[in-house]
């Protein structure tokens, strides 16, 4: 079996009046992320995560945000579009660790849903996801609750 790690990143402004989907999930809160497609950071750093560790480059080459193709789309669907090119490579997901930055909402809450939604596409199990969260005590944009972020590593596997 081979093995390989992948690690992602992701960030987007906030505004008032958007909607926040982080892992797929409609997170109940005044202000959401604004990017071209629905801009959930969390399944973009997975994205890029899981792109990298295969050799596949990044989210912006594969679904860039000057194509019409990907306005307003769910992240979740750019999600499974990565998977089947993994699955197309012969890898499979073993492992994700990730880390959401903000400062409001709390997440806690829904970060079980996120792993049931995120386990469901990547074809593993809840309990191989792991979705932390911090704050930036109140430093820099995202600290001051003007942007939110994501890190994300994968550990993908193949077998020979």
């Amino acid at each position: 079996m081979s093995l390989r790690v992948g690690f992602g990143y992701d960030i987007h402004r906030l505004e008032q009046g958007k909607e926040l989907w982080l892992g797929g999930v409609l997170v109940s809160t005044e202000v959401g992320a604004v990017g071209h497609s629905d801009a959930d950071v969390l399944i973009h750093a997975i994205c890029d995560a899981l792109l990298g560790a295969a050799g596949l480059r990044d989210i912006g080459v594969q679904f860039p945000d000057t194509s019409a193709e990907f306005k307003g789309i769910a992240s979740s669907t750019l999600l499974k579009r990565v998977m089947s090119m993994l699955g197309e490579k012969g890898y499979a997901v073993e492992q994700i660790d990730s880390t959401v930055c903000l400062q409001v909402p709390k997440i806690a809450a829904a970060v079980p849903e996120m792993k049931q939604r995120l386990s469901a596409i990547l074809g593993t199990t809840p309990e191989n996801i792991s979705i932390k969260a911090t704050t930036k005590e109140n430093l820099d944009a995202v600290g001051k609750g003007e942007g939110i972020e994501a890190y994300a590593v994968c550990l993908i596997s193949r077998q020979q």
